[in-house]
């Protein structure tokens, strides 16, 4: 192989290395094992998220006027997996809106709405309590205001656009910053 197409390879393999690790780097404040709800099963959320071109975090409660949104939730997650979508929810208390028991709280994400998309155990959202996850997004942007808020975060590890429970996940405004992401 010539001098030319020696530095020319290893500059590829320099620039992949770069782009893996920024692109791993930028999804830390992720790096959580959390349970699953209504599981013992735990998941890293950084691993979790490590595939995607755009995350849609998103806190939940079962027992809220906008728990219909599961509906909507699952099917964004149907159409956009396959694109490069990763849905997580993140049940939460922090409104007292929460199933008391957790299996009443997985009961109406997975038996009700029929949610496949992944569902963490209820962790507080908001406060001097809130997850780090949690945290970090209010850093970036803002806390959550009410359940099913929805964090739309970038490859780069940025909150990049955030939508209150009014925004509904059928929304054209939702779904246009969805595919903005996923195509930039």
């Amino acid at each position: 192989m010539g001098f030319a197409r020696t530095v020319t390879c290893l500059m590829t393999i320099a620039v992949g290395a770069i782009l893996m690790t920024s692109t791993a780097q930028a999804y830390d404040w992720l790096d959580h094992d959390m349970r699953r709800l209504h599981s013992s099963e735990v998941a890293n959320v950084k691993e979790l998220a490590a595939d995607a071109s755009a995350v849609l975090l998103v806190n939940t409660a079962s027992h809220c006027g906008f728990t219909g949104q599961f509906e909507g939730l699952e099917a964004l997650h149907q159409e956009y997996a396959g694109k490069g979508l990763k849905v997580i929810g993140f049940s939460s208390d922090s409104f007292n809106q929460e199933a008391d028991d957790e299996a009443a709280a997985a009961e109406t994400c997975f038996v009700n709405f029929g949610v496949t998309f992944d569902m963490m155990a209820t962790v507080p959202v908001r406060g001097s309590n809130a997850h780090p996850i949690f945290a970090e997004v209010a850093r970036q942007t803002r806390a959550p205001r009410w359940n099913f808020n929805k964090y739309l975060v970038s490859p780069d590890g940025e909150v990049v656009e955030v939508f209150g429970a009014l925004t509904g996940p059928d929304s054209r405004k939702l779904r246009r910053a969805i595919d903005r992401l996923l195509s930039s």
